[in-house]
């Protein structure tokens, strides 16, 4: 049989960088980078070549498996289908809807399925709805709806034409960019320097990122709102803030003003860790260069601060004149226009119910994740009793305290879309899942939101489903037929199905490209439309990001609220309680080392440590500490180590380096596949822990509930009688 290959995009993470997939006797016989890609120009991180092995890897599931008693058994579409529909019929008649909760992973928002993961959830009709959101993006999505009307208003690094670039919590060099898509980003990094700009990374760690960088501020875990509040004085009491820009676009300078009039930079330098002079400098030279962007991310995220950092980040990016023009914080302008069409559909209600507790609120619909094993544990009104997950492995990937596993094997019913028996979908009666991504089709309408250059581009199948399989669409679009009442699903409920199997993503996603700004409806026959897309090598390239905060913003008044009440007031009482000596880098009492995550670029989510090509040579999931601070403990590098937290401990190898800031420490997520019955060969046989056992899941961003896992307060000792941790073998392949 003669080899074929097929341009479209890896969709293992945002970056859907493009992939050329040559295929021959129906195995992935190579995978390399599109040079004719319009957004990646060739470039691929390994992940990307794991596509191949996802796709052939033996213990993916391929079709549904029902629990019968503690072993999984295979049954067939229609009879999974509907005892799924009768079994959450049966929880909702009994208890109540919100009796039944749904979780929505990660890898669901990388294709356009995540359209019918809302409908499951709108035909559920339950408050107890939680998304990956609340362990990644929350704070970012409050600051943009408090600022500018909209949470979907996340403005985007214009990094491709930016003079100065400076990033916090954030390693693009291995994450090719979130919520600012920027995939090949050393090279766009690299670029900055070029043409003659600076890159200065702010991080408690010596990031690959770094190593692209001009400067390295080694800011202390937790230290980053300090920082920029010290910045912030500097901005507003040396007269550097771009005052056109303030008074047409903005509200609020004055309040900002008073704010910042005690933060000093001599004041927010033992917070932050930076010496006084360094954040004073920071400043000038952000108001000083011809454009600057300031681009934060996950690190600053997973702060108790997190909303508080990215509310200031906005507004120091706002104050210098570099909010909505070339080099500076953008919006993107894509083929479907959900940021416009946000405009028109207001956040779902900030508040407008809490989780049982009453601390935790709604936000855009959702409770965060932190709260999930109380909602199921906690026994009276409302407890949840059933669930269904699509994608995702809250077990390893959210701080828990070690709880979700018992929450999940006690409910009455538990339903899960996904492609492995992980350390979550081990608990599930039923697991339904999903066509490999190599065979789908579909155009991604979500990411190209935040993406740094406008773009369309199409992702055709590689591979011929198998017969009778389905993908993730339509098993939510038929969960969501079989949850309708009885009498309502006999008279409409073949109407209903036959109406969605037509609906499928892609004709959604025409239909909106067709009316969106570069759309046959405005641009007649010169339109972009899904049959020209098709015919080309790699998507189709319109145009850098261009102005359009005008006609996005969604505030009442139509301006830049620089100061929203509820943000000023979390910065006064930040500020208070530093002088009472309780910030949030004090130290805990028994503990002396703050935790930090890391990132690695042959890791992703959980299921890559089931592909042999990502996981060989030495262990990952280690616990980077300085070389210093190691030996105090009477620790070397490779030695087995108890790392302690207040509410729980794991075991892992110490890596030393002094690429890491003293007393701070960092361990990877998502590691951890030792529990009995998962579906996982290869990841099984790892070393490794689950670091989310070591953090509170009640340490949150006040404001949106966001899981606070950067900065827990934790300790490191020799773990005496340890195993040895063993290497994996270089050799180690799998197809593609």
């Amino acid at each position: 049989m003669n080899a074929t290959t097929i341009a479209r995009q890896c969709t293992l993470c945002e970056a859907h960088c493009g992939i050329l997939v040559t295929v021959e006797d129906l195995q992935v016989t190579r995978i390399e980078g599109n040079p004719d890609d319009v957004l990646s120009k060739g470039y691929i991180c390994p992940k990307a070549t794991a596509m191949g092995g996802l796709h052939h890897d033996p213990d993916r599931l391929r079709t549904p498996m029902k629990r019968v008693g503690t072993e999984f058994v295979p049954i067939g579409w229609d009879e999974a289908i509907a005892e799924a529909g009768r079994r959450l019929r049966q929880v909702r008649a009994e208890h109540g809807a919100h009796a039944v909760g749904m979780y929505l992973g990660n890898p669901a928002a990388h294709s356009s399925s995540v359209i019918y993961g809302g409908m499951l959830r709108a035909a559920l009709g339950t408050n107890n709805f939680f998304t990956a959101s609340s362990i990644d993006q929350f704070p970012q999505e409050f600051a943009a709806w408090q600022m500018f009307g909209s949470n979907v208003l996340m403005p985007v690094a214009d990094i491709d034409r930016t003079h100065r670039l400076v990033i916090l919590g954030a390693n693009p060099a291995v994450s090719n960019g979130s919520i600012t898509t920027m995939p090949g980003a050393r090279d766009r990094i690299k670029a900055v320097r070029k043409r003659g700009g600076t890159v200065v990374v702010i991080d408690p760690r010596r990031t690959e990122t770094v190593k692209l960088a001009d400067e390295h501020v080694a800011v202390a875990p937790g230290g980053d709102a300090y920082l920029l509040l010290g910045m912030l004085h500097v901005l507003v009491a040396e007269g550097l803030v771009d005052g056109a820009a303030v008074r047409s676009r903005t509200t609020g300078f004055e309040e900002l003003r008073v704010l910042v009039a005690e933060a000093t930079p001599e004041w927010a330098a033992p917070l932050a860790g930076v010496e006084a002079e360094v954040i004073r400098r920071l400043a000038r030279e952000h108001a000083a260069a011809p454009s600057a962007v300031m681009y934060g991310r996950i690190g600053v995220c997973h702060q108790v601060t997190g909303t508080l950092t990215h509310w200031l980040i906005n507004v120091i990016n706002a104050v210098t004149g570099n909010l909505d023009r070339a080099g500076g914080q953008m919006f993107a302008t894509p083929a479907v226009d959900a940021a416009r069409m946000a405009r028109r559909v207001p956040l779902a209600g900030y508040g407008r119910w809490t989780d049982r507790s009453g601390r935790f609120k709604s936000f855009r619909a959702e409770l965060p994740v932190g709260v999930l094993a109380d909602e199921m544990l906690d026994e009276g009104p409302g407890q949840i009793r059933a669930m269904v997950t699509y994608a995702g492995n809250p077990v390893l990937s959210t701080p828990q305290g070690g709880r979700l596993d018992e929450a999940l094997a006690g409910l009455d019913f538990y339903v899960a879309v996904d492609m492995y028996i992980t350390e979550t979908t081990r608990h599930a009666d039923l697991i339904l899942p999903p066509i490999s991504p190599l065979e789908r089709e579909d155009m991604d309408i979500v990411l190209s939101v935040f993406s740094v250059r406008n773009n369309l581009r199409f992702n055709p199948r590689v591979f011929e489903p198998p017969a009778g399989g389905l993908e993730d669409w339509e098993i939510m679009a038929r969960l969501a037929v079989e949850i309708l009442p009885l009498p309502v699903r006999r008279v409409t409920g073949r109407a209903v199905t036959a109406v969605l199997d037509r609906l499928s993503p892609l004709r959604l996603a025409s239909a909106g490209i067709a009316v969106g700004p570069y759309g046959v409806l405005r641009k007649g026959l010169g339109g972009v439309t899904v049959s020209k897309l098709r015919k080309t090598a790699g998507g189709i390239d319109l145009g850098p990001l261009r102005p359009r905060l005008r006609e996005l913003i969604a505030t009442k008044d139509r301006k830049v609220h620089l100061a929203p009440e509820m943000l000023l007031d979390g910065v006064r009482e930040l500020i208070a309680e530093a002088g009472r000596g309780a910030a949030v880098t004090a130290p805990a009492d028994g503990f002396d080392l703050r935790l930090i995550g890391r990132r690695h670029l042959r890791s992703n989510n959980s299921w890559l440590h089931n592909l042999p090509s990502m996981v060989k040579g030495k262990p990952r999931c280690t616990v980077l500490m300085h070389p210093d601070d190691a030996v105090e403990r009477g620790l070397a590098d490779g030695d087995p180590a108890v790392v302690s937290s207040r509410i729980g401990a794991i075991v892992v190898p110490v890596e030393a380096s002094d690429e890491i800031r003293r007393g701070t420490v960092a361990i990877p997520h998502g590691w951890g596949h030792r529990e009995p019955g998962v579906g996982w060969t290869v990841a099984a046989g790892l070393p490794g822990a689950n670091v989310n056992l070591l953090h509170d899941p009640k340490s949150t961003d006040p404001f949106t509930g966001n899981a606070a896992v950067n900065g827990t307060w934790v300790t490191v000792a020799p773990a005496p009688g340890a195993p040895e941790v063993a290497e994996q073998p270089e050799e180690a392949a799998i197809p593609g």
